[in-house]
């Protein structure tokens, strides 16, 4: 199957968890949508809990796509780490699969796959990648941490502070951001919390 079919039948997936519980969403319904058979889209996913990890999979992948865009939105390094944060906060807001893989709160809403990989005997590269382990909230934090790092350390930015300052800083942010999707701050939001916090720290 062409990957514009298999992101057209996860579209189709994630349309249909708008609209119901993941428990009432059927494969045949799933498959319509997309305009193919039910069988293609077994063929694809193996099963409901396949295309439930490759939905999973997705978001989490397109949330750390996002981060990387913010990361490089602006020049100054306090303003990247305020971007970054301020999308992990949008992102959980507007989606509620990135929500549950950064907090581990899975409603009965959605699906739940398991965060430990699966046995695969799938012929679909990306769905051998989907069955691998799905990140938990403590991944997330650590692959933000790390690319955070990495492009505050990386060239042409101006010379890092003690790395391990570093590495703090940039974790406190990702952790910050996640507070504010547990208990959203008042106006202002995340950037200013963000901010107060960095001009405490030693500069990035």
């Amino acid at each position: 199957m062409m990957p514009a079919a298999r992101e057209s039948l996860l579209d189709a997936a994630y349309t249909a968890l708008a609209r119901r519980p993941w428990s009432a969403v059927r494969m045949v319904d799933v498959a319509a949508t997309a305009g193919v058979s039910r069988q293609t889209l077994y063929n694809e996913f193996g099963s409901k809990d396949g295309l439930a990890r490759a939905l999973a999979r997705r978001e989490a992948d397109g949330y750390l796509a996002g981060v990387d865009r913010a990361l490089t939105v602006h020049s100054d390094p306090r303003d990247r780490l305020t971007a970054a944060a301020e999308w992990t906060a949008a992102a959980a807001r507007q989606n509620a699969l990135v929500r549950a893989l950064l907090t581990g709160c899975w409603s009965e809403y959605l699906p739940s796959p398991a965060l430990a990989p699966v046995r695969s005997g799938s012929a679909v590269p990306a769905q051998r990648h989907a069955d691998g382990p799905l990140p938990s909230p403590g991944d997330l934090v650590a692959l933000v941490r790390d690319r955070a790092v990495a492009v505050l350390t990386g060239p042409g930015v101006p010379g890092p502070a003690d790395a391990a300052e570093l590495t703090r800083a940039c974790e406190l942010v990702v952790r910050l951001a996640l507070s504010c999707i547990a208990a959203p701050p008042a106006e202002g939001g995340v950037a200013d919390l963000v901010r107060s916090a960095l001009y405490r720290q030693p500069a990035p």
